[in-house]
């Protein structure tokens, strides 16, 4: 792999960037939250050639808002369902649109 090619790879959302502490510092918390929030099954960040744990951009989007709803008061384990929940809407509302626009170009096209 060449620099360019690792320099590239830092614009995928799911590649894994960041190390446990460059994580937590980023998110403003304490490596246990991240690994309470692993425990809780919300995110499984990858793991180095080391088995140090790494986080993609997308794990720290998804670890960000379990934050927010634990500084709201919201217990850990049910901050990280609501979470998921929040994710798999999201997904179901994304593929809702994709079959409705082919839906309707589909009827267009008729």
């Amino acid at each position: 792999m060449t620099a360019d090619d690792s320099f590239s790879r830092l614009d995928d959302d799911d590649f894994p960037a960041y190390t446990m502490g460059r994580a937590a510092g980023m998110l403003g918390t304490t490596q246990g939250f991240l690994r309470a929030i692993g425990d809780a099954r919300l995110i499984t960040p990858l793991r180095s050639a080391g088995g140090h744990r790494r986080y993609s951009r997308y794990q720290l989007r998804i670890a960000a808002r379990a934050r927010e709803l634990v500084d709201q008061g919201t217990p850990i384990e049910a901050a990280c369902r609501i979470v998921i929940l929040e994710d798999q809407l999201e997904e179901a509302q994304r593929l809702n649109a994709e079959h409705q626009r082919a839906a309707a170009a589909h009827a267009w096209s008729s």
